[in-house]
């Protein structure tokens, strides 16, 4: 558990290293959409990543799928699988799809990426 929590810091380490080094931020605006893309589905694996800590596979010769995480979080911790939503939501969404610019959306999901790696560090604790 412990690596999977170690490799999804990594990740959201290299999501502030492309945004801060390669996005161009200027006032409330990054100013290159393809890195906050880049960001937003770096973060984004690094939830999941964490998550894989918590969420066991499915069966045999079967694929973790977002209806996976999320059927198995209902049942387990539901603050856990609103934060999930909002992760898809803003990193995958928002920023990976959309390449959303503003710096507040940006950083609203990078603090949620933070807040599950953390809620999943401390179950490994």
């Amino acid at each position: 558990m412990k690596e999977e929590v170690k490799e999804a810091k990594r990740y959201l380490l290299n999501a502030k290293e492309i945004l801060r080094d390669k996005a161009g931020k200027k006032d409330r605006f990054y100013a290159d959409k393809k890195y906050v893309r880049m960001a937003g589905n770096t973060a984004y694996n690094g939830v999941l990543e964490a998550l894989d800590a918590i969420v066991p596979a499915p069966q045999k010769g079967k694929r973790k799928s977002m209806g996976h995480y999320k059927d198995y979080l209902a049942k387990k911790d539901k603050k856990i699988l609103a934060l999930l939503n909002d992760a898809y939501n803003t990193l995958h969404l928002a920023m990976g799809y959309d390449g959303n610019l503003n710096a507040l959306v940006v950083k609203g999901g990078l603090d949620t990426a933070e807040e599950i790696i953390s809620y999943v560090a401390n179950k490994a604790a």
